[in-house]
């Protein structure tokens, strides 16, 4: 067995019992059978996944993954890298949107720093699980050296342990390196058998010039791996980056252990992508929160075969999106949990 062989045991199945109990309730309700249209569903869903008729929403994890890119040298991103670990600092001090949405949701938010051109201050929100100041350049060779893959996706599995320990509903994984769309679009584009041009988009504020120039050099990456992509792991060994990777072994942890998880944008879903690939039945815990401004990200979606929650235009990544969905189901639970029966108000039932 190799350190990354429990990637590939299956998810847990959700608990149709669970969710069975919670439509009998919904059908008890003072409105109409489907009134409520996708907060019943919802509702239903989450039930199933927390194996109780009465879900919650209430106790929500935030994980941030930090991480540079190599492929930033080929001039993929808007910013220099150094604002990955500024970025890092800005979330710690509570300045950035993942920071803001995660107070307004009284979330706890942890950021994890898995390596970066520039150091990242010290500061109690931030744990060190450093593999190397980010991959390398895959147009080069492979993103990850020998052994890197393995820390990185157990940087994820430990989030949710951490998650786990304190009784979580849900679990939010983020992510913050400049030149990360590159590589998720590369992953994607391996994985979905598409080419960049059908994915690529402009991340961080690209212009035309620089989308295409972008495109190119995934088109490069992908020819030069294309003997090492049959296998999800090794897609992320060969074009991925190291938060990418963590995020796909959080997912396939959280989906191993019943914890569900809402998914962010592009980035986010591309990490969703390879843990479905790598783990049987982990689609079934992952709830896809919002719809990326992104232009491959509705490509992703319907291999993932579902809606997003939220189409707001969002492109931020942090797992703002996902965050942002949080409130949508806390009414969906209330709305399940707490309305009356018709026999509870004294109302004549439908047919």
């Amino acid at each position: 067995m190799t350190d990354i062989d429990w990637l590939r045991r299956p998810a847990i199945a959700p608990d149709p019992d669970a969710a069975d109990r919670a439509a009998a309730r919904q059908g008890e309700l003072t409105k109409p059978r489907g009134a409520l249209g996708m907060l019943e569903g919802l509702a239903l869903r989450l039930a199933g996944l927390q194996r109780r008729a009465r879900p919650t929403a209430d106790r929500v994890w935030i994980t941030v993954f930090a991480a540079d890119h190599g492929v930033a040298a080929g001039g993929v991103s808007a910013f220099p890298q150094s604002v990955t670990a500024q970025m890092v600092a800005n979330m710690a001090a509570g300045g950035a949107a993942i920071s803001v949405l995660a107070r307004e949701l009284g979330a706890r938010l942890e950021l994890v720093n898995l390596g970066t051109v520039v150091a990242v201050p010290e500061h109690p929100l931030v744990q060190d699980a450093v593999i190397a100041p980010g991959t390398a350049d895959f147009c080069q060779g492979p993103a990850m050296r020998d052994g890197e893959v393995a820390p990185a996706v157990q940087a994820g599995a430990a989030a949710v342990a951490r998650a786990q320990a304190q009784g979580v509903d849900l679990f939010i994984g983020g992510e913050m390196g400049i030149g990360n769309t590159t590589a998720a679009t590369a992953v994607a584009c391996a994985l979905l058998g598409a080419r960049p041009a059908e994915l690529v988009g402009p991340g961080t504020g690209l212009d035309a010039a620089g989308v295409r120039r972008k495109a190119a050099v995934i088109e490069r990456a992908l020819a030069l791996h294309a003997g090492r992509l049959g296998d999800p792991a090794a897609v992320l060994a060969a074009v991925g980056g190291f938060e990418i990777a963590a995020l796909a072994g959080a997912y396939v942890a959280c989906a191993q252990q019943g914890v569900p998880v809402l998914v962010d944008g592009f980035i986010s879903t591309a990490a969703a992508l390879a843990a479905t690939r790598l783990c049987p039945g982990a689609g079934d815990w992952l709830l896809l929160t919002h719809r990326s401004a992104e232009p491959g990200h509705a490509a992703m979606l319907a291999d993932l075969d579902g809606a997003a929650l939220l189409d707001l235009g969002m492109r931020l990544g942090e797992g703002s999106g996902a965050a942002a969905a949080v409130p949508l189901l806390r009414l969906a639970c209330a709305l399940h949990n707490d309305m009356a029966t018709f026999a509870e108000a004294g109302v004549a039932a439908g047919r």
